[in-house]
């Protein structure tokens, strides 16, 4: 997308939420990362925004490329919901942005993280996304393995309203660190991980021995959680969403839109939020990227003399 595209489209965006209407969500969308078509955040979260134009009683204003709203634009939000890269480059951790957010949730407004989203730093943002949210990736004790979760049954709650048990292929962080005794978290998504996943050696992302440990036994692992929280706000975790073209599913997509509607405190429909992106109209917004890097031959042992 060109900077002249998305400074219109944020503008938009904050004129939007200016407008009269019930709940107000902002959007807020990290830099291009990764290869095409995986960490797309910006088509993403206008992904979202269009879809959410169905669901009544809400005004939708969409950040792009990394831009942190203004302070006045939170004023009245319901919700902030973030898909953006993690660790020490999250938009969440950079200023005064925690505190920010923090105040906005002791107010009652709903938090979301979507996929690399959900991991601040150990020393900077867990504690307070275990309060907003419930549950986060902590280095050396979650993972981020690509694999085919099956999520063959779903929690009766407002968010599974017209969600159909699916699996998808997709970078599920698994293993994640959630508050003493899940106190006030539900469970969405859950699965068990196969062994596959444990095939990395031990790192601060790809695996430990809690993990492995989880994993033979055959734990079930949650993929996406819902926090209700001290004070009245309510957050969501999501892991997936590594490669875009996943939103084209109905049931992975739906399952969002709907956890966005539930923590901004929106009646959720009895079918869940309706949306049908073409598939131009998912293609529409990608960054432009440079293609993935081929990966190096590996070298064959030199032939013995």
């Amino acid at each position: 997308m060109n900077k002249l595209l998305l400074a219109a489209v944020s503008l938009l965006g904050s004129l939007t939420l200016a407008a009269a209407g019930d709940a107000r969500i902002v959007l807020i969308a990290g830099r291009p990362s990764h290869a095409p078509g995986e960490h797309e955040h910006n088509a993403g979260v206008l992904l979202f925004k269009k879809c959410l134009a169905s669901a009544p009683g809400v005004q939708v204003a969409a950040f792009l490329n990394g831009q942190w709203p203004e302070a006045a634009v939170f004023d009245g939000a319901a919700v902030v919901v973030i898909y953006s890269d993690g660790g020490g480059g999250h938009p969440a951790l950079q200023g005064d942005h925690l505190q920010q957010l923090d105040a906005l949730v002791k107010k009652g407004v709903g938090f979301g993280a979507v996929h690399y989203a959900c991991e601040p730093t150990k020393d900077k943002g867990q504690k307070e996304f275990l309060d907003w949210i419930g549950g986060c990736f902590e280095i050396n004790w979650s993972v981020n393995p690509h694999w085919e979760a099956d999520y063959k049954t779903l929690p009766s709650h407002p968010i599974t309203r017209g969600v159909k048990p699916f699996k998808m292929q997709d970078e599920w962080y698994f293993h994640m660190r959630f508050r003493e005794g899940m106190k006030g978290v539900t469970a969405i998504l859950s699965a068990v991980a196969p062994e596959s996943t444990m095939s990395r050696p031990d790192g601060a992302h790809s695996g430990n021995p809690a993990v492995r440990e989880a994993v033979k036994k055959g734990e079930p692992q949650h993929m996406m959680w819902v926090a209700e929280n001290t004070g009245g706000s309510r957050g969501f975790g999501f892991t997936g969403g590594h490669f875009h073209k996943n939103w084209g599913n109905d049931d992975f997509r739906k399952v969002v839109l709907n956890a966005i509607l539930w923590i901004a405190k929106v009646e959720v429909p009895t079918d869940g939020v309706q949306s049908a992106p073409t598939e131009d109209e998912l293609k529409a917004n990608l960054d432009s990227k440079p293609p993935r890097k081929p990966a190096a031959p590996k070298k064959r042992p030199a032939a013995k003399q």
